[in-house]
C-alpha cells in the first residue's frame, strides 16, 4: 500500500505542544490530554491561570495556510451572529500559528454530549441552527477551499486508489467495475437534479461533531468545511432506515426552513454524497497509512475482506440511489 510515507507528528512531542502554546500566548501548567482526533492532533491543555484551551495542530501539507484562515474566517463569522460554532481563539490578531514546523489553532474548550438523534424536538434545534449556518454560508463564497463533487469525492480517490492502494489481484477488476457503475450512478443523480447551488458548509457534521448541553447545540471542527450543496450537511444526521430517515429529515427541515429556503431537489443526491462519502473514505484511509496512529486503529483497511465488504457496499448503493428520492412534504 502506497500511503502518505512521512510520519507527520514524529516531532510532536508534549514539550513541543507546551512550547508552541507558551509561544502564542498560553502559558500551560503542564497538563496535557490528547483527544481523539486522527487528521489533526488535538490536545486539551491545562492553562496556569486556571482554565483550559484546546489545540489543534494541523496534518502538515493538507491545507495551505489560505485555506485554513478561510475555515477560521467561516467560523468567526458564524460566531459573531451567535451561532454556537466553537471558534478559534487569537492572539495578537492572529489565529493561526506555527511552532516547531508545525501550524495550530487554539479554541476554547467547551463540553457536552451526543445529540439524541432519535427525538425529534433535538433535531427540530440542530436544523434551526443548520439553516442559521447556511443562510451565512450562502451570502459568500469560498476562495481557497475545494468543492465537494464527484469528481473530488469521486473520481480522483478511486483513480488513487486503484493505482496506489494495492487493491488483492482477485478483486482489482470487480471493484474498478462496481465503483465506475457507482459513479456512473452518481453523475446521473447529479443531472437529474439540476443546477447544484453550492454554498459554504460545514462539511462533515455528523453527530459526533455536534456537542450537546441543556443550553442546545453547539458545532465543532470545520476541517472540512468545503463548497457543495445544503443536503450534505443533512443526511448524514439521518437514520439507515429509509421511513425513520423521512421522519427525522422533517424534523431537521422544520427548523431549517425557519431560517432558510431548502432546495427539495437536493434530495435526490443523498444517496449519492453517501456514495462519494464511501471513496473518499477508502482514499483517506490509504493516504494516512504512513500515520503510525492509522495501521493501530484501522488494523482491518487493506485486507481481503475489507475490499469484499466494498465490493458489497457499492452494489447496494447502486441500488440505493435507483430509488426514488425521500419524500418529506
Amino acid at each position: 500500500m502506497n500511503g502518505a510515507h512521512a510520519r507527520p507528528y514524529d516531532g510532536l512531542t508534549p514539550d513541543t505542544v507546551l512550547d508552541a502554546l507558551d509561544a502564542a500566548g498560553w502559558r500551560g501548567d503542564g497538563r496535557l490530554l490528547a483527544l481523539n482526533s486522527y487528521e489533526n492532533r488535538v490536545y486539551q491543555v491545562s492553562l496556569e491561570e486556571e482554565g483550559f484551551v484546546v489545540a489543534k495542530f494541523y496534518r502538515p501539507a493538507r491545507w495551505s495556510d489560505a485555506q485554513i484562515l478561510e475555515e477560521h474566517a467561516f467560523a468567526l463569522e458564524l460566531a459573531a451572529r451567535e451561532i454556537p460554532v466553537v471558534a478559534p481563539l487569537a492572539r495578537a490578531g492572529r489565529t493561526l500559528h506555527e511552532f516547531g514546523g508545525f501550524r495550530f489553532a487554539v479554541y476554547p474548550r467547551r463540553g457536552g454530549r451526543g445529540p439524541e438523534l432519535e427525538d425529534p424536538k433535538v433535531l427540530e434545534w440542530i436544523g434551526r441552527f443548520l439553516g442559521r449556518i447556511h443562510a451565512v454560508g450562502a451570502a459568500s463564497a469560498f476562495r481557497e477551499r475545494p468543492v465537494l463533487d464527484p469528481e473530488t469525492f469521486g473520481s480522483e480517490p478511486r483513480d488513487w486508489l486503484l493505482e496506489h492502494a494495492g487493491i488483492p489481484q482477485d478483486l482489482q477488476e470487480a471493484w474498478s467495475g462496481v465503483s465506475a457503475q457507482a459513479l456512473e450512478t452518481v453523475e446521473r443523480r447529479f443531472e437529474e437534479s439540476g443546477p447544484v447551488r453550492r454554498i459554504r458548509l460545514h462539511g462533515d457534521c455528523h453527530a459526533g461533531n455536534i456537542l450537546w448541553t441543556d443550553a442546545g447545540p453547539h458545532f465543532v471542527d470545520l476541517d472540512d468545511a468545503r463548497m457543495g450543496p445544503a443536503v450534505q450537511d443533512l443526511w448524514m444526521l439521518l437514520p439507515g432506515d429509509r421511513a425513520e430517515a423521512a421522519r427525522s429529515l422533517r424534523a431537521l427541515l422544520e427548523g431549517y426552513e425557519r431560517f432558510q429556503p431548502f432546495e427539495h431537489g437536493e434530495l435526490g443526491l443523498i444517496e449519492a454524497l453517501r456514495t462519494l462519502r464511501l471513496l473518499h473514505y477508502s482514499a483517506w484511509l490509504a493516504r494516512r497509512w504512513g500515520d503510525p496512529a492509522f495501521p493501530a486503529a484501522f488494523p482491518w483497511f487493506g485486507t481481503q475482506r475489507y475490499w469484499q465488504d466494498r465490493i458489497l457496499e457499492l452494489r447496494e448503493q447502486i441500488a440505493a440511489m435507483a430509488e426514488p428520492a425521500l419524500e418529506v412534504r
